[in-house]
């Protein structure tokens, strides 16, 4: 039985978290917890500093649908420079959530200003987390459909800001992770982990989805 005035809270948890260095996007800070042996540790973590208060997640990731009359339907990518990786990037199209904002929200407004495209918000994804390991960055996944007979959507026009350069690319949703693989080997690009592990999903999903599968001895 704790004694007053005694922490009760047991378990692995954060003790101290101290900014090292910070910029104008990003600080990286010493935190120090107990691991779950009650050990004090430290860790660097990397954050962002334009996390909203009232916001659910930092940013959305848009899981986009072109729907169109006669066409497959197509999953809407973008290309884009990254400079931490020095090289392009095939993403989903993602941003941050503006203050006082939803989720669906900037998931709409961030698909119009990377693509041109206007959709629907048809679902929305808990918090998730990006890359726990280096940074508390976290995101909901958005998925839109976009009807593209729309007169709109027939030929989208970006709306970057100043210093945006995206690519829009649509891949079939029937030969995805085929049509990145193609993309791969004749681009020096990397493929975020997010499309690539949505790409390896549905090809498992479409590979023979009700045969049982038999383990060799």
């Amino acid at each position: 039985m704790s004694s007053p005035g005694e922490s009760s809270q047991t378990g692995p948890r954060v003790v101290k978290e101290e900014v090292t260095a910070e910029g104008k996007w990003l600080k990286l800070e010493k935190t120090t917890y107990l691991d779950p042996s009650g050990k004090t540790r430290t860790w660097e973590t990397v954050k962002r500093t334009t996390r909203k208060c009232n916001s659910s997640a930092d940013g959305v990731g848009i899981f986009a649908i072109l729907k169109r009359t006669l066409h497959y339907d197509c999953i809407v990518l973008v290309k884009q420079f990254r400079p931490p990786m020095g090289c392009y990037c095939l993403e989903f199209p993602a941003g941050l959530i503006d203050d006082n904002e939803s989720p669906e929200a900037a998931s709409l407004r961030e698909l119009l200003e990377e693509t041109g495209y206007k959709g629907e918000v048809v679902g929305v994804s808990p918090v998730t987390c990006l890359d726990p390991g280096l940074s508390n960055c976290t995101t909901h996944i958005v998925t839109v459909n976009i009807n593209g007979d729309d007169q709109e959507n027939i030929k989208p026009r970006q709306q970057l800001a100043d210093g945006e350069f995206v690519e829009v690319i649509l891949v079939p949703i029937n030969e995805f992770q085929k049509k990145i693989d193609e993309m791969l080997k004749k681009e020096h690009i990397v493929v975020d982990a997010k499309v690539y592990g949505y790409a390896m999903g549905m090809t498992q999903a479409m590979a023979k989805p009700n045969e049982l599968p038999v383990l060799k001895q």
